[in-house]
C-alpha cells in the first residue's frame, strides 16, 4: 500500500450539501480526497475546483452505495487504487417523508441501506487498516433527530440515525486507546438538496425552525473530527432539542414531532 505526502480522506456523498462543503474544507486543511456520489458531472466539477484552488490529489469514486454490495465495491477500488485511508467520512444519506404504510418499498430498502448498511460496512472496511497504523478518524454524519424517541411521518428516516448515533457512540468506547476517534455530527435543520428531496422544505419543521448553511455544519464537524469529540450538535438551539428528546415523558415528542412532520 503506497502512502501519499497528504494524508487521504474518503468523503461518501461528497457531490453536494454537508459532504460538498466537507470536501472544501479537507483539500484546504491538506488532504488528499476520495470522493464518492452518484452523480458524475457533480464530482468532475468538484475535483476541479479542489485542484485548482489547493493543487490536491482528487481520486473520484461514481457509484450509489443504495445497490447492494456497494460498500464493499467502494472498498475494493480505493485498495485498487492505493489509497490509504487515514480518515473516513460517512455522509451520504437520504430521507423520505410520509406515512409509512404509503411510503415505496423501493425507497424504504434504499434508505435503510445507504443510511445505516454503507455507513456500518464502509466503517468496518476502513478500522482494521487504521488499527494498525495505531490512528485513524471517523466522521459518521447523523442528525439531531437521533435523540428523538420517533418520527410520526418520518418514522425510517428518524430511526436511522438513532442507529447513527448509537453506533458511533459505541464505537467510541470499543476504540478507547487505539488512537482512532468516531466522532457523530448531529444537525439540526439545514438548508441542503436533501432536505429538498425529502420532502421537508415544505413542512412546519423548516418553516418554524431556521435551517442552518451547510458549510457552517460542515465547519462544526470538521473542526469536532480533528479535536477528537465523540458528538458534535452544531447550534445552541439543536443541542436544547437534543436534550429535549431524551427526557420523559416520550409520548410528549411524538405528538410534538408528529406536528412539525406535517
Amino acid at each position: 500500500m503506497i502512502s501519499p505526502s497528504r494524508p487521504v480522506v474518503l468523503i461518501t456523498g461528497a457531490s453536494s450539501g454537508i459532504g460538498l462543503e466537507l470536501s472544501r474544507l479537507f483539500a484546504a486543511g491538506g488532504y488528499a480526497l476520495a470522493l464518492a456520489a452518484r452523480r458524475t458531472a457533480e464530482l468532475n466539477q468538484l475535483a476541479e475546483e479542489l485542484k485548482a484552488a489547493h493543487g490536491t490529489r482528487v481520486t473520484l469514486f461514481p457509484l450509489d452505495l443504495a445497490q447492494p454490495g456497494a460498500a464493499r465495491d467502494l472498498w475494493d477500488e480505493t485498495e485498487k487504487a492505493n489509497l490509504q485511508i487515514e480518515v473516513l467520512v460517512n455522509n451520504a444519506g437520504v430521507g423520505v417523508a410520509g406515512a409509512f404504510i404509503d411510503t415505496d418499498p423501493l425507497a424504504l430498502e434504499t434508505m435503510v441501506r445507504l443510511n445505516m448498511e454503507a455507513l456500518t460496512m464502509l466503517t468496518r472496511h476502513a478500522l482494521p487498516g487504521m488499527r494498525r497504523r495505531g490512528r485513524g478518524r471517523i466522521l459518521n454524519v447523523g442528525s439531531v433527530v437521533g435523540y428523538q424517541p420517533g418520527g410520526p411521518g418520518m418514522a425510517v428516516y428518524y430511526a436511522t440515525k438513532s442507529y447513527v448515533l448509537s453506533f458511533s457512540r459505541a464505537l467510541t468506547s470499543e476504540l478507547r486507546g487505539t488512537g482512532i476517534t468516531v466522532t457523530a455530527l448531529c444537525p439540526g435543520t439545514t438548508r441542503t438538496e436533501f432536505a429538498g428531496r425529502a420532502g421537508l422544505e415544505e413542512g412546519r419543521l423548516f418553516r418554524w425552525l431556521r435551517p442552518m448553511d451547510a458549510r457552517t455544519v460542515a465547519r462544526a464537524g470538521y473542526r469536532g473530527l480533528h479535536a477528537g469529540r465523540a458528538i458534535v450538535i452544531p447550534g445552541l438551539f439543536n443541542k436544547l432539542l437534543a436534550i429535549a428528546g431524551e427526557l420523559p415523558p416520550r409520548q410528549i415528542a411524538l405528538a410534538v414531532n408528529r406536528i412539525l412532520l406535517s
